[in-house]
């Protein structure tokens, strides 16, 4: 299995910027991508950014420009660089890895954080 651990949420101005980090340990070997996804209330957890191994990312339409995805492979973490923040940023935070093995895919979850821009 694969845990998630999450840093770097906060509260901050409308403007502002946040970085968040989260590391990924146990199985490892097995992640083939990472990425950030948020949560509205009553809403399904939405993609922000994706990031495979080899680096290709995805962004949600409404972060493009704002927000920047890496990952450092050696250290099994994922960073989320978050720029120009909007109060409607507001919310939960959740890191997610996608591990293969053996054919058999499953999707791993940070625990989450709060992300709150004021305005």
């Amino acid at each position: 299995q694969v845990q998630l651990v999450e840093s770097g949420g906060g509260l901050v101005q409308a403007g502002g910027s946040l970085r968040l980090s989260c590391a990924a340990s146990g199985s490892t070997f097995s992640i083939n991508a990472m990425g950030w996804y948020r949560q509205a209330p009553g809403n399904q957890r939405e993609l922000v950014a994706t990031i495979t191994t080899g680096g290709s990312t995805n962004y949600a339409d409404s972060v493009k420009g704002r927000f920047t995805i890496s990952r450092d492979n050696a250290k099994n973490t994922v960073y989320l660089q978050m720029n120009s923040l909007k109060p409607e940023d507001t919310t939960v935070y959740y890191c997610n890895a996608k591990s293969s093995r053996r054919g058999y895919k499953l999707d791993y979850w940070g625990q989450g954080t709060q992300v709150t821009v004021s305005s």
